[in-house]
């Protein structure tokens, strides 16, 4: 009787959700498929995602001995262009991260935030997780990372960051290289997943946990208000 498209990216962009979605749409446009169907567009501040990655943040922090370390936030990449047509992802991964360094606020925490997994030839949205590894590395400080746009583990947490930058941190002189889990079915994250399936009773066929600025003219819930 009724369709709920539930993206695991919690920031959208046109490239992830977007693609995901109009594939869908796409698809039963084609085959005749016609069936009520409602959409989570994104949850970048929806407060258990938020809780959920406070939580395993300060998990992490109770292991360390050593203090003198840099929280790296890391999202996945995405082509500077795509941002100035009006892509919200860099601006909801921002507001991702406000929101759980206010929930860590009493850690007293030097955070910054940086993307991963460039490919190609064109200008990507910075800085690379690559870059801030060697620089902090050269530092001598520790390194913290947490994966802020994956939900779940696969190449990108077990490879990239598990093995790589591990070793990229290593080579540079990182004192240590210590990696937050990502949610997976950590209780908060689930529970978040389930309120937002049950608000579509009466958010109406678009969810979302924000609201994006009128520049970002990819974000379908603009679409929708306008």
């Amino acid at each position: 009787n009724e369709v709920i498209l539930l993206p695991l990216y919690p920031q959208y962009s046109a490239s992830t959700s977007g693609s995901s979605i109009k594939e869908w749409n796409d698809l039963c446009k084609k085959e005749g498929y016609k069936v009520k169907t409602k959409t989570i567009c994104c949850y970048p501040t929806e407060n258990n995602f938020i809780e959920s990655h406070a939580n395993l943040i300060k998990k992490t922090l109770k292991t360390l001995d050593n203090k003198n370390f840099k929280l790296l936030f890391s999202a996945h990449g995405l082509p500077e262009s795509k941002i100035k047509k009006g892509d919200p992802y860099q601006w909801q991964v921002e507001e991702t991260v406000k929101e759980i360094m206010s929930n860590l606020i009493h850690e007293n925490l030097d955070h910054v935030i940086s993307y991963q997994s460039r490919v190609g030839p064109m200008k990507w949205i910075g800085p690379s997780t690559e870059n801030e590894i060697i620089k902090y590395s050269k530092k001598k400080m520790g390194i913290v990372i947490v994966p802020v746009a994956f939900v779940s583990e696969h190449s990108e947490t077990l490879v990239e960051l598990d093995i790589e930058y591990k070793k990229l941190a290593e080579k540079n002189g990182c004192s240590f290289y210590k990696r937050v889990p990502a949610l997976g079915i950590e209780e908060n994250f689930i529970k978040g997943l389930s309120e937002l399936v049950l608000q579509q009773e009466t958010k109406g066929n678009f969810v979302s946990s924000i609201m994006c600025p009128d520049k970002y003219k990819k974000c379908p819930c603009l679409a929708i208000k306008s």
